[in-house]
């Protein structure tokens, strides 16, 4: 906006005796005043219109719209994830858009819709880690903030966006040291151990693998013979277990790692119906993670070896509280990990609780 120019004419004028004309000194100063409230306005209009493209200035997330590209409702960590997240978004008035899915294609279309959108934050799960780094670039220039949660992004778009991400590394390393202990509890110095791991494309997975692969060589005599992809798919990895069971047989695995309870519990299900003790003395010790209550019960009864955190409830409502700061304009640092803990018998008191939820 442009301030105009002209000069009041409200105050009187006269003619001297000289001949000069001589303005009134009251009006011309109202004149003034009135111009430069003028400017003023103008440059609160547009430092205004800046603050709403990033976080706003108002202190409050009530009104702010974030579109939501996580993990489908069909996948049992995602529904509880979803509903406690959503709940909380909604109850402090931010109007959320569902994109949820578990097909990677259908998660890139839905980012492209929600860069259209341009909603004041796009915050999403990656089931396929490089397809994502495309449509992150593409927000990046169109100026829509982007919230990654659980597993990181590619690294080639790491510094675009805000995270809130799982431990996966740590998560990894704990279903090592489960499978370890558990063998070497049995009196095992060596076995072979099956892994039945989530969507294989997304770093959630590949971190984990880090981490897990990284601690069994520390125990040599326990060999990893089959690592397969369960995609974070239930009945998946029952099918795949019963495969690799009548591939190797009861005797030649010895231990599974599946990377969540909810496709834990089905290997278990395989190996008592090819007819193979499951815990105990000299049972196969079955482990996982991203707890929930079916799996804090199978370690109390001894066919679940151990497991870890990165629950559902816990990393929703940290995301939810990172999203309502943003959103309020706090400034909240660029990446919060959530810190996971190894669960077995010894310690599941502790955590039944915190796991019990879903």
């Amino acid at each position: 906006m442009k301030p105009e120019t002209r000069l009041a004419t409200g105050g009187k004028t006269t003619l001297g005796k000289t001949g000069f004309l001589q303005v009134n000194k009251i009006a011309l100063a109202g004149s003034l005043v009135a111009m430069a409230a003028l400017a003023a306005g103008c440059a609160g209009s547009s430092s205004t219109a800046a603050g709403s493209s990033g976080t706003g200035n108002s202190g409050s997330p009530a009104g702010k719209t974030v579109d939501f590209i996580g993990y489908g409702n069909t996948n049992q960590w995602a529904a509880y994830f979803n509903g406690v997240f959503e709940k909380k978004l909604k109850a402090a008035d931010v109007k959320v858009k569902d994109l949820t899915t578990m097909d990677a294609g259908t998660a890139v279309q839905n980012f492209n819709q929600a860069i259209a959108d341009k909603p004041d934050l796009i915050v999403t799960a990656l089931l396929d880690t490089k397809s994502m780094a495309v449509p992150i670039a593409k927000a990046k220039q169109a100026g829509v903030p982007v919230l990654v949660f659980d597993g990181r992004p590619d690294p080639k778009v790491d510094g675009d966006v805000l995270q809130v991400v799982s431990d996966n590394v740590a998560l990894g390393k704990a279903a090592a040291d489960n499978i370890i202990e558990g063998l070497k509890a049995q009196g095992r110095n060596s076995g072979n151990v099956i892994v039945v791991t989530g969507t294989a494309s997304s770093l959630v997975t590949q971190d984990r693998m880090q981490g897990f692969s990284a601690e069994m060589a520390t125990a040599p005599g326990y060999k990893v013979i089959e690592t397969q992809d369960g995609n974070w798919d239930p009945t998946l990895s029952g099918q795949i277990a019963t495969q690799l069971l009548a591939k190797h047989s009861c005797d030649g695995i010895q231990a599974a790692y599946g990377m969540a309870d909810y496709m834990a519990l089905p290997i278990i299900a395989s190996a008592k119906q090819a007819g193979c003790t499951v815990g105990g003395k000299n049972g196969l010790i079955v482990t996982s993670s991203n707890c929930f209550k079916a799996g804090i019960d199978a370690i109390k009864q001894g066919t679940l070896y151990g497991t870890a955190t990165e629950d559902p409830g816990t990393i929703a409502n940290q995301t939810a509280a990172y999203v309502l700061k943003y959103l309020s304009g706090q400034n909240p640092p660029r990446k919060q990990t959530v810190r996971e803990e190894r669960i077995t018998a010894a310690n599941v008191d502790q955590y039944a609780a915190q796991c019990s939820h879903a």
